[in-house]
């Protein structure tokens, strides 16, 4: 008796290798995120589903008569209906701090690309138009560490990007949903005024759905910084694209859009201002092996009939 995984999404050698491992009682299918043929037909066989991002809907929930463990790859468990799940009694389990590093450098990455005009001067520069440099370099360009960074959001990831621009010079505040006695937790409002960066990490709910709408970005200090590589919806595109036209802000790393994958017409992929990756940050070598090392754990325990991890919904799990 094995145990049968419906995997979504395309491996690569490392996460084959891994799994070819645990072949004497672990059975994995792949399925492309695009391939919808594929995935209903693995669904109602599946005991497990490992998930990326493809919203699992409560009709997809329902389809899977043999699961009992849907397994996050990674922490946002917001394109998962956790509520059908909890009613069809399979347990929703996520991999908290998993991909911290990697979206933590994916964010520097942004902030940089942002803060230094990348885009902008490699198409010069490939265009023959690099020299004599833009003498607005001078006055725009900034150094991370001169800037003050400010955290929307205070988990895994925020934590470790606040370790390395700190020891890059930044001074770094933070906000959360409530004052935490730290010396540099400022409400949101003040954090947005006093911050020469912004970066987003938090969930995407109901609460922060928007959260960053067209007032907020008003309160950003002019010619701010804006970095999300949390989740799209939390920020209003449409208010977003308009600052960065107008010039109140100066520049956005976005790894993460409202709609995904995000349409060819979206304003903000027309803006020079703008540097975009299509939600990869946490896509590594490092961080799959991660995943995989978790997932394989989970399933094991599912298998020995032993208690399951990071579990994000309260069911009682069928042991068979």
């Amino acid at each position: 008796m094995t145990l049968r995984v419906l995997a979504h999404f395309v491996p690569g050698a490392t996460v084959r290798d891994m799994v070819a491992a645990e072949a004497d009682w672990l059975d994995v299918r792949f399925c492309a995120e695009t391939d919808d043929d594929a995935f209903y037909r693995e669904l109602p066989e599946a005991d497990v589903v490992w998930h990326v991002l493809r919203p699992l809907s409560a009709a997809d929930v329902a389809a899977a008569t043999r699961c009992r463990l849907i397994h996050k790859l990674g922490a946002g468990v917001n394109t998962i209906d956790v509520d059908a799940a909890t009613a069809h009694g399979i347990a929703v389990a996520n991999m908290p701090g998993a991909n911290a590093p990697s979206v933590a450098e994916g964010t520097l990455l942004l902030m940089l690309a942002a803060l230094r005009r990348l885009p902008q001067l490699d198409r010069l520069t490939r265009e023959g138009r690099g020299w004599p440099s833009d003498p607005s370099l001078g006055e725009t360009v900034r150094d991370i560490g001169s800037c003050v960074v400010g955290l929307v959001g205070y988990g895994n990831v925020a934590r470790q990007v606040e370790r390395i621009v700190a020891a890059m010079g930044a001074r770094v505040l933070h906000t959360s949903t409530r004052d935490d006695g730290h010396p540099d937790w400022r409400p949101l409002r003040k954090l947005l005024a006093d911050s020469d960066i912004v970066s987003l990490h938090l969930p995407l709910t109901a609460h922060t759905e928007h959260l960053l709408d067209a007032a907020a970005l008003a309160a950003m200090k002019p010619g701010a910084v804006l970095v999300n590589t949390s989740r799209g919806p939390i920020v209003d595109e449409s208010a977003l694209a308009t600052a960065l036209r107008d010039g109140r802000l100066a520049a956005a790393g976005l790894d993460v859009f409202g709609t995904e994958p995000v349409s060819l017409d979206n304003p903000l992929l027309a803006l020079d201002n703008v540097v975009v990756t299509p939600h990869v940050t946490w896509y590594t070598a490092d961080t799959m092996r991660r995943y995989l090392a978790l997932a394989i754990d989970d399933c094991r325990r599912l298998y020995r009939g032993d208690d399951l991890v990071n579990l994000v919904n309260d069911v009682a799990v069928d042991r068979r």
